[in-house]
């Protein structure tokens, strides 16, 4: 099978951010699965806040840095992970019942525990430019690569 289809996005401002995520909530079921990567303060967190907002999350969302992990109830729940600490331990937390439960898993700092990911799912790093702008970059394969096209579609860049 062919590889990864990745797809870039230009991001201006919070306005933009939000119609990316508001295009990637359009396309979760459950079981999907987001994996996050960009430096401290690029906007994983904030994405992730946009996208809890168009998936029906009513809550405040925010990072999970020391509990690692936070559950938010709405119509699909989502599972916000933040691997950062697990990085020198390992893997040593139950974190496998959310990654393939019944909601959305948003992983901030996946790399950490890649070994524990499936193949397919959405990758997403954020690269800053400066204070407003981002370059995102999404790959997916399997059924990834149909949402990134949705995605793509949508969000019009």
């Amino acid at each position: 099978m062919g590889g990864k289809m990745k797809k870039r996005f230009i991001i201006n401002n919070l306005n933009d951010m939000e119609l990316l995520a508001k295009s990637v909530a359009e396309t979760v079921k459950p079981g999907y699965i987001i994996g996050l990567k960009g430096t401290l303060g690029s906007g994983k967190t904030t994405f992730t806040q946009f996208l809890a907002k168009y998936i029906g999350i009513k809550d405040n969302v925010n990072s999970p840095t020391f509990t690692i992990l936070k559950v938010y109830k709405g119509p699909l729940p989502l599972y916000h992970m933040d691997v950062y600490r697990l990085e020198n331990i390992g893997y040593d937390y139950e974190l496998d019942d959310f990654i393939y439960g019944d909601g959305v898993a948003v992983i901030e700092w996946y790399p950490y525990i890649q070994s524990m990911l499936p193949n397919e799912f959405l990758e997403i790093t954020i690269d800053v430019i400066n204070e407003d702008n981002r370059i995102v970059t999404m790959e997916g394969s399997g059924s990834y690569e149909i949402a990134l096209e949705t995605i793509s579609n949508r969000y019009g860049n």
